[in-house]
C-alpha cells in the first residue's frame, strides 16, 4: 500500500471539460452521429419487445436537440447518485453539456429504456451482449496468436526480464484497437495492425521502460496490481493475458481487475464478460488458448485474480472524484494499469489540457503508481514534448483520434 497522496486533484487551473457543441471536433462527431448509431445497433441486435424497441427509439430521437431529463427506474441502485449527477443539467439539450456526461447518461438511459434494474423482459439484459460474443469469436486467430506468444515469453529464460516485459506491455497497449464502440464486430473496420517495429514509431509517450524497471525491481514486494479495465472481447483477453504473465513469472502476488456495474461504451468489460472469456479459451480446441484459460482459472480458484465492481466505473465522474472508500481501496495497489481512452478520459476529467501539459501535473493525485495504456481515440491528451502537436498534425491529421498511435505513461504520486 502506497501512502496517501498530497494532492487530491489536478495542479489549478483545471480547463473546461469537452463539449458536443464544439463543431468540428470529435465530440461533437460522437454526440450528433455515433451515439444515435449505437442506439440504432442496439434495437437491431436485439430481439426487444416493440416498447422496448419504442423506448429506445424514443431515446434516439432526443438526440442532440432533446433536454436532459431525468431517469424514471427508481428501484435502481445507482437511481439516486444519477439524480445528483443530472440536476446541474437539467434543461440543456445534449450538445451543451460535457461530453463525457452525455455518453455516459446516453448508456445509462439506454437501460432505463430497456428495464435493466427492473423486473421483466428487460431485467438484467445486456444489448451488447452479441457484439461482445462476436468480437470473441471473429477474432480466434489473434487470440491463438496472443496465447502462443505468451508462452513463449513465460518459456524464456529471466536474463532480459525488463525487455520481456517491456515487449508485453507494448503488446497489450495495442490490443486497446479493438474496440467496438467505434469499430462493431463484423464491420470490418478498425485502425491498422501495423508490424511490431513500425508499432513502436506510433507509441508517442513511451514509459515501458520506467515500468518494467518498476515491477522489475527486486527490492519492492510487489502485493498486487490492479486493472481498471477497458473493452470485453479482444481486449480483454490480452488484459487477462498480461495478468497471466505478472502472476506466471512472480512479478505480482494478485491481479484485480475493476470492472463495470452495468453494460454500457458497447463493449466495456462486466465481471461475467471476464467470466464468459475464460470459459471461452477453457472451450477452445487450440491447446495453448485452453492452457492459458486453465491457468486463469486457477488464478480464480487461488483467489490470486480477483473480479471487482463498482458504480463509479459507469458513472460521469472525474477519476479525481472517486468516493473515498474506493480510493483507499486503490491506494493498496502497487501499480495501477489504466486500460483504454474512456478511462483515460477519466483520469484528465475530459478537459482541454494543452497537449504539452506535464502529465505529473494533472496525474499528481492518483492514489497509487500508474500506468495508462491508451491508443488516441479523442482529443484528451497531456506529456507530448513541445512541437510535437504540430509535427503530428502534419503527418497525420486524425491523430488523435483513429486508433493508429499509443501512450504509456508512468506516473508516480
Amino acid at each position: 500500500m502506497t501512502s496517501d497522496t498530497k494532492y487530491s486533484a489536478p495542479a489549478p487551473p483545471i480547463p473546461p471539460p469537452l463539449r458536443g457543441s464544439e463543431a468540428g471536433t470529435f465530440a461533437h462527431y460522437s454526440v450528433t452521429v455515433r451515439l444515435p448509431d449505437i442506439g440504432r445497433r442496439m434495437i437491431a441486435e436485439n430481439d426487444f419487445s416493440m416498447e422496448i424497441a419504442g423506448n429506445l427509439a424514443a431515446l434516439i430521437g432526443e438526440i442532440p436537440e432533446g433536454l436532459i431529463c431525468p431517469l424514471k427506474d427508481r428501484s435502481a441502485p445507482d437511481f439516486g447518485a444519477w439524480t445528483r449527477y443530472i440536476e446541474p443539467y437539467l434543461g440543456q439539450n445534449w450538445l451543451e453539456v460535457p461530453w463525457f456526461f452525455a455518453e455516459t447518461y446516453f448508456y445509462r438511459r439506454a437501460l432505463d429504456a430497456i428495464g435493466y434494474f427492473e423486473p421483466g423482459p428487460g431485467h438484467g439484459l445486456d444489448p451488447f451482449a452479441w457484439q461482445k460474443r462476436q468480437g470473441l469469436e471473429a477474432n480466434a486467430e489473434a487470440i491463438g496468436s496472443l496465447a502462443s506468444g505468451l508462452s513463449m515469453q513465460l518459456a524464456e529464460d529471466d536474463r532480459d526480464e525488463q525487455a520481456k516485459l517491456r515487449r508485453v506491455v507494448k503488446k497489450n497497449l495495442w490490443g486497446n484497437q479493438a474496440d467496438l464502440s467505434l469499430w462493431p464486430a463484423g464491420d470490418g473496420e478498425g485502425p491498422g495492425r501495423a508490424e511490431e517495429a513500425d508499432r513502436d514509431e506510433r507509441i508517442l509517450v513511451d514509459d515501458s521502460q520506467n515500468v518494467s524497471k518498476f515491477l522489475s525491481d527486486k527490492q519492492r514486494k510487489h502485493g498486487r496490481v490492479d486493472f481498471i479495465m477497458d473493452n470485453a472481447a479482444l481486449e480483454l483477453v490480452n488484459d487477462l493475458a498480461l495478468a497471466d504473465y505478472l502472476l506466471g513469472t512472480g512479478l505480482t502476488v494478485s491481479v484485480r481487475l475493476h470492472l463495470k456495474s452495468h453494460p454500457t461504451f458497447v463493449s466495456d468489460a462486466m465481471v461475467k464478460d471476464v467470466q464468459l472469456a475464460i470459459a471461452y479459451l477453457y472451450a477452445s480446441s487450440d491447446s495453448q488458448v485452453q492452457d492459458l484459460g486453465k491457468r486463469l482459472e486457477q488464478h480464480v480458484r487461488a483467489e490470486r485474480f480477483q473480479l471487482v465492481e463498482d458504480f463509479f466505473w459507469t458513472s460521469p465522474l472525474a477519476f479525481w472524484e472517486m468516493p473515498a472508500t474506493l480510493r483507499t481501496e486503490l491506494s493498496y495497489a502497487d501499480l495501477l494499469i489504466s486500460k483504454g481512452d474512456a478511462n483515460y478520459r477519466r483520469l484528465l476529467g475530459d478537459r482541454h489540457w494543452p497537449f504539452i501539459t506535464p502529465a505529473e501535473d494533472v496525474l499528481r493525485y492518483v492514489p497509487a503508481p500508474l500506468v495508462a495504456l491508451r491508443v488516441c481515440k479523442s482529443e484528451v491528451i497531456v506529456g507530448l514534448r513541445p512541437g510535437q502537436p504540430e509535427e503530428l498534425d502534419q503527418v497525420d491529421p486524425d491523430w488523435k483520434i483513429n486508433g493508429e498511435w499509443g501512450m504509456i505513461q508512468f506516473v508516480r504520486p
